[in-house]
């Protein structure tokens, strides 16, 4: 059943995807873009976000982490092309073509069993071969190229690789870019020696957020944006390189608001303990407000005593341990804050503002955890 009325809900503003990505196709110049979905779209909401980028035709891709991600964005009604970034199971492959995905692929097994696939087939399948160059999580080092190399050749009907891609590992938490420098001459090392073994890709891909946003020569056939789509800068050193480059402030806007109702308002006396372990105690006469949000929602429980929400524009800070499905606040100084009031835990509120940024930094994490973490459960809503 559909609740017209949820106490917990996210909004996802049309407007804001839409003028990140009119910023990011400039960056990127022409070149074909594949949006991230995974991790349910940062924690947008897959179909959701899925529904609002189909219309975009200066989308190509999306791409997604598993195969159960892909499914669902064809589900969602995504007709165009999408990139599988990790493993699709062995025993899952004949997915790849019921879906139309192009895979990633790292391993031989894995290419093995779909050029056998599409040798069966009599079809091709667009796959992109993952470049270790130094960030030593999934990827092919240069010694194994020569294997995959003549897989490719006992299985004609693969066609080549339909791309090659690696990913930095050290572009967004510095100002200093050496390592990635490195990295982009290894990638191109690594493409040109697979050029020299008769495997050339036709689609060379490399710049995730930071790198499309930074750095022209990483753009290269096609870029990867994630969090830059839905209005959240990489890092604030990312943000600082980009302003010293000469880069304007308004280029993203965040695409995501959190809010909450608040279900019951006290009053405590002086010296009363707030919550779980007793880690509050007011220091005066209180009033306390009650949301029904908690870290099973996804608001991290590293909030508790830290963060603030806003409610009729106003900050109320925690108060207390954040619990599994309750967290109060303090409005106290709030005196116009009543029952079934909307608190803001992400978002805008008259002249404040809670970015998942600023829980980032109170959960000591970063903004993509903040964001990613946000229960698919939550009812999302789409807002112009």
């Amino acid at each position: 059943m559909k609740l017209d009325s949820p106490l917990t809900w996210i909004e996802l503003s049309r407007s804001a995807l839409y003028r990140n990505l009119d910023s990011l196709t400039r960056l990127a110049g022409g070149r074909q873009m594949a949006v991230s979905v995974k991790a349910n779209a940062y924690g947008h909401g897959l179909p959701d976000i899925v529904s609002l980028l189909e219309p975009r035709r200066d989308v190509e891709y999306l791409t997604v982490h598993s195969l159960e991600e892909a499914i669902a964005s064809r589900d969602a009604g995504w007709s165009r092309k999408i990139m599988v970034l990790g493993l699709v199971p062995t025993d899952s492959l004949e997915a790849v073509l019921q879906y139309r995905l192009e895979p990633v692929v790292f391993t031989r097994e894995s290419l093995t069993g779909l050029g056998r696939l599409a040798a069966k087939a009599g079809t091709r399948i667009p796959t992109h071969v993952k470049l270790e160059t130094g960030t030593n999580r999934q990827g092919i080092l240069e010694t194994e190229l020569p294997a995959f190399a003549a897989i490719y050749k006992k299985y004609p009907s693969l066609g080549g690789p339909q791309g090659a891609s690696t990913h930095f590992a050290n572009i967004e938490d510095t100002t200093s870019h050496e390592y990635a420098e490195y990295q982009l001459k290894n990638f191109h090392r690594l493409v040109a020696a697979m050029t020299r073994l008769g495997i050339k890709p036709k689609l060379r891909h490399t710049a995730a957020s930071a790198a499309l946003i930074l750095f022209d020569k990483t753009r290269l056939d096609l870029v990867r944006p994630g969090i830059a789509v839905y209005g959240h800068w990489p890092s604030k050193e990312t943000y600082l390189t980009y302003r010293l480059q000469g880069g304007t402030d308004d280029i993203f806007a965040p695409v995501l608001s959190w809010k909450t109702r608040i279900t019951q308002l006290k009053r405590l006396a002086v010296d009363s303990f707030v919550g779980y372990g007793c880690t509050y105690r007011t220091s005066a006469p209180a009033r306390l407000a009650v949301l029904p949000v908690g870290y099973w929602d996804g608001y991290d429980r590293f909030l508790s005593n830290r963060s603030h929400v806003l409610i009729r524009g106003r900050r109320s800070p925690v108060r207390g341990r954040v619990c599994m499905n309750i967290t109060m606040a303090d409005v106290t100084d709030n005196k116009g804050a009543a029952l079934g009031d909307v608190a803001t835990l992400i978002g805008r509120d008259g002249r404040e503002q809670v970015t998942a940024e600023q829980l980032g930094e109170w959960a000591q994490t970063i903004n993509y955890e903040i964001l990613a973490r946000l229960s698919s459960a939550v009812v999302r809503r789409i807002v112009p």
